[in-house]
């Protein structure tokens, strides 16, 4: 129960406080740079990212298959594809902070380092039993 409760305090947290901090960044932006510029940088890296969310997604999908093809763990490609619709999907969102991070989890080099961090997390949290993996198969 404490679990649940930890998740649904940080899901309120960045449900209400990312739009938020998104929507007074939009603002001063406009102020700065005009509301039409504004619309326009919102509309464009939404059109950015979905292009390279789509050819990253495209290339995710060729590596996923290739590892099955030889008798590879899918392990990286499917991270790899998971963290790429994540990505599209920030990005499909209206705002600076959430582009800023859409853009970081498809470019190749920074999708690596996150990955390779998200791994070790997601070790961390097997190891210390916070993650549960005993499922039967019947």
């Amino acid at each position: 129960a404490p679990y649940i409760l930890g998740m649904f305090f940080r899901l309120l947290l960045l449900f209400t406080i990312v739009p938020i901090v998104e929507l007074a960044l939009l603002i001063e932006v406009g102020r700065q740079i005009g509301s039409l510029p504004t619309v326009a940088l919102v509309l464009v890296t939404g059109a950015a990212g979905a292009a390279l969310a789509r050819s990253q997604g495209l290339l995710a999908f060729q590596r996923l298959r290739q590892g099955f093809g030889q008798g590879q763990s899918p392990g990286d490609a499917l991270l790899d594809g998971v963290l790429i619709l994540a990505g599209g999907l920030l990005l499909l969102t209206p705002g600076i902070l959430t582009d800023i991070a859409g853009f970081s989890v498809l470019l190749p080099a920074t999708r690596k380092l996150i990955r390779h961090r998200l791994k070790a997390a997601i070790t961390r949290r097997i190891q210390s039993n916070a993650i549960h993996t005993n499922f039967t198969v019947s």
